[in-house]
């Protein structure tokens, strides 16, 4: 049984929230259920990375709202705004010969936008990628996202398989989203494509928990 979450946002900072109850977690449970019955193989990811992974790859604007500082050892180091750039990475070293390599991750992303219906700056991201693959994945991924987010209280979803994504990595700037319509002006909750090395999707977790309520 789904216990209705609460929000508490009390001695937080600006654009986080405490959330109480399992509701959030048993959704993604289902999701982990099914991505590896899809032969999907979680990866964890560490939160902290070098500055210099994200430059020129997530657009001016994702670059203006990084949260970024210097540690003790005078390095320049971020909170990951978002985590392909570091899956393209690993496309070219820990798994340059491997062929259609299937993961997925469910990891906290940080962008200090301003906060609003849906959108945090700290946020859970859920991603999916496959890395060199060998044939054109873009529907059966498509498929798969809208199979995630069915398991969100049965949205009706809106897929554009031709959009022009924020995130410069992309081929040609291209790529897919998937909208919810009951969401409003903050309706799209999936964005992905093929980029240098890789295809992928990811879905923004707690816009999404919004259809739930």
């Amino acid at each position: 049984m789904i216990c209705q979450m609460k929000e508490i946002k009390e001695s937080c900072y600006k654009g986080t929230r405490i959330l109480l109850g399992d509701e959030k977690r048993l959704l993604l449970n289902n999701c982990i259920t099914l991505l590896t019955q899809n032969h999907f193989q979680e990866i964890s990811i560490p939160i902290i990375q070098p500055q210099e992974l994200f430059a020129n790859k997530i657009g001016e604007e994702n670059n203006n709202l990084m949260y970024n500082f210097t540690d003790r050892g005078n390095r320049n180091i971020c909170l990951a705004p978002e985590y392909t750039s570091i899956i393209q990475n690993l496309t070219k070293t820990y798994f340059k010969h491997q062929k259609d390599v299937k993961l997925f991750y469910i990891q906290e992303c940080f962008r200090g936008e301003k906060p609003q219906c849906g959108r945090f700056r700290q946020f859970t991201q859920l991603g999916v990628e496959i890395i060199n693959p060998t044939k054109d994945y873009i529907e059966e991924l498509i498929n798969i996202a809208s199979w995630l987010i069915y398991f969100f209280n049965n949205p009706t979803v809106e897929i554009n398989r031709n959009v022009t994504r924020g995130l410069d990595y992309y081929k040609d700037g291209k790529g897919f989203e998937i909208s919810c319509e009951s969401l409003g002006s903050s309706k799209q909750v999936c964005g992905g494509g093929e980029y240098d090395g890789g295809v992928g999707f990811a879905i923004g977790i707690d816009r999404l928990l919004q259809v739930v309520k």
